[in-house]
């Protein structure tokens, strides 16, 4: 069986694109999405005078025509942001009402969503692969009940299903506290508790799969800068400093129920593959600001992880 496993790709549609078309790139029988699907900001495109229209793109403000508007927009859509043509009154009163603007964004969220997942259900007809898209930390819960308008697409968080019919996998992409206070977030025992919710279910843990967008704790998939108050990475006489951010719930259930393999996200810079006992865990990272994919397709037998790739592209 091959897997094709990526994550955090932060609303990039290219990303998205390029993660449907590795079923049949890689010849892949399962494609999941670990978990940080949407992206996180609008691009407001206020309409002006003879046509034009302005907004500020990377910190550099922009006047142009509605004839090129869709080059910036197809750069937004890329990178992850969500560009939205508006006029300069629209635009003053979402500024002004942060209500208004939440309930925008959010029917953008599921707009987008909606739209991807019938574009897999396009794409998979009849390839015969299964896919399984699981939200991550950073995902609006106002997103989850798209899901249920699609039928080629999973969402198993916090359920025990058989991919291909054959091997158990449990999913969660919720993570141990951040700096940021995301949508989905827990303490270490509530996620401890979530996950050893599912695990009971396991009726064969040692061929299990472990879903869980949060790497382990201090294993090497989980390093990140250290911040300060203020939220900016700590810098010293080395560089700037890097601890372990991952969480000690998904270390523990890992080295209990020792599955033959765990996918895990959430730490862009900590791509990699380690082992924990006899679970082969992977960090495929990200570069989704780039519309590059990072992935990592996996070769399953009866005895387990067969092979790996770590991909990029």
């Amino acid at each position: 069986m091959r897997i094709f496993f990526a994550t955090d790709i932060h609303g990039s549609e290219t990303c998205f694109r390029k993660f449907l078309n590795a079923a049949q790139a890689y010849q892949a029988d399962v494609l999941i999405m670990g978990g940080d699907i949407t992206g996180k900001m609008i691009v407001p495109l206020v309409a002006g005078a003879g046509g034009t229209y302005s907004f500020e793109w990377l910190g550099t403000p922009y006047t142009t025509t509605e004839e090129d508007l869709p080059g910036y927009e197809q750069q937004m859509r890329r990178a992850g942001c969500y560009p939205y043509r508006t006029t300069p009154e629209e635009a003053a009163a979402l500024r002004e009402n942060r209500e208004e603007l939440q309930q925008l964004f959010h029917h953008i969220l599921k707009t987008s969503l909606q739209e991807w997942l019938i574009l897999a259900e396009e794409r998979l007809k009849g390839s015969g692969s299964e896919c399984y898209i699981t939200p991550g930390n950073d995902d609006d819960l106002a997103i989850d009940e798209v899901f249920d308008s699609v039928a080629a697409v999973c969402n198993p968080e916090n359920r025990l299903v058989h991919i291909k019919g054959e091997i158990e996998m449990i999913s969660t992409g919720y993570t141990n506290p951040t700096p940021w206070n995301s949508p989905r977030e827990l303490s270490e025992e509530a996620l401890k508790a979530r996950i050893e919710s599912m695990a009971a279910q396991l009726q064969y843990p040692e061929r299990s799969v472990f879903n869980f967008h949060c790497p382990p704790y201090n294993v090497g998939l989980d390093t990140a800068p250290r911040l300060d108050r203020t939220l900016k990475p700590v810098a010293g006489i080395g560089g700037v400093q890097m601890i372990p951010v991952g969480s000690t719930a998904v270390l523990a259930a890992i080295k209990r129920y020792r599955p033959m393999l765990g996918l895990h996200g959430h730490i862009h810079e900590s791509r990699g593959v380690v082992k924990i006992g006899r679970t082969r865990c992977v960090n495929p990272g990200s570069e989704y600001t780039e519309g590059i994919l990072r992935g990592c397709l996996i070769l399953l037998d009866k005895k387990g992880v067969k092979d790996y790739l770590l991909t990029s592209g």
